[in-house]
């Protein structure tokens, strides 16, 4: 247990901030398993929507330190190769 006065502060900010993420990359997981459903149902167009929302969700995401800049390029580059693939 925090003794000082800015411990229990930092405490209660790390557990709003550790809501706020558990929030964010729940989110995140939804819009890509969205365009993974789309993709294996074969609807170009709505993998290609849901696309475009969960890459936005990757890149915010990346850019708040939920998930490592990498992984975000690399999950986006995978969902794009699969839709892709769909296309063709």
């Amino acid at each position: 247990m925090p003794n000082s006065k800015s411990a229990k502060k930092r405490l209660r900010q790390n557990e709003t901030h550790r809501q706020r993420n558990r929030s964010t990359k729940s989110t995140l997981r939804s819009h890509l398993r969205k365009v993974t459903q789309a993709v294996e149902a074969g609807d170009v167009a709505a993998s290609e929507a849901a696309f475009r929302l969960a890459a936005e969700k990757l890149d915010r995401a990346a850019a708040r330190h939920l998930i490592h800049a990498n992984a975000a390029a690399r999950t986006k580059s995978r969902l794009s190769a699969k839709i892709k693939a769909l296309k063709a």
